[in-house]
């Protein structure tokens, strides 16, 4: 079984060879692991999961741990909850996000703007997996109240939105998203410069 001097030796050039190669009781073990106090640990270990998880669906058993993170009273937990979730949602075969989604989607008004950032951007993931959900994430994005937020964190929290928004619309466009996005270009929020990026994805 891999050992944590192991994965700490691996460098982040490295992490993508090294997670193809885990087996089984590695996968265990590295969950276990996610739970220690140690955050350089916790992110090494966490991002060789994720690496995995985009090759291999020998993650996505663990699907019941991470949502159990999504509650966690540590913001630090909540995130890697939640990027597991996103990054395993491609071999959702049970359909577990069908009720995982709803506490997924309030950690959009979670305490910490980085956590309400990791959510949305995650949700472009789950969108593309899963486009019987696109209606749900759509409706809670477009009435996510930015004005909640303070200032410094709205013009990048739009852009976040808009991006899944984008992700979206290629395979379901409504009114409601064409207003969203076009109110955004026209407010006062986003930058020309930010603008102009969105402008060239639609």
């Amino acid at each position: 079984m891999i050992t944590l001097e192991q994965i700490m030796s691996i460098s982040k050039s490295d992490l993508q060879e090294a997670s193809k190669t885990l087996n089984k009781d590695d996968i265990s073990q590295l969950v276990e692991w996610l739970s220690l106090k140690d955050n350089t640990i916790r992110y090494q270990v966490f991002l060789i999961l994720q690496n995995r998880s985009f090759f291999f669906d020998d993650v996505y058993p663990y699907w019941d741990t991470f949502k159990s993170k999504l509650k966690s009273e540590n913001s630090y937990q909540r995130n890697i909850g939640l990027n597991l979730i996103a990054n395993n949602v491609k071999w959702d075969t049970e359909n577990k996000i069908d009720d995982t989604i709803d506490k997924y989607l309030q950690l959009q008004n979670d305490e910490k703007p980085i956590t309400i950032r990791q959510c949305i951007q995650s949700l472009g993931e789950i969108a593309s997996s899963k486009p019987d959900l696109h209606d749900k994430i759509a409706s809670r994005l477009i009435t996510f109240n930015l004005m909640s937020i303070k200032e410094t964190m709205r013009k990048s929290i739009l852009l976040d939105i808009l991006k899944v928004l984008l992700v979206i619309r290629k395979e379901h466009r409504t009114d409601k998203i064409e207003n969203f996005i076009q109110n955004a270009l026209l407010g006062e929020i986003l930058d020309k410069k930010s603008k102009k990026q969105i402008e060239a994805l639609l």
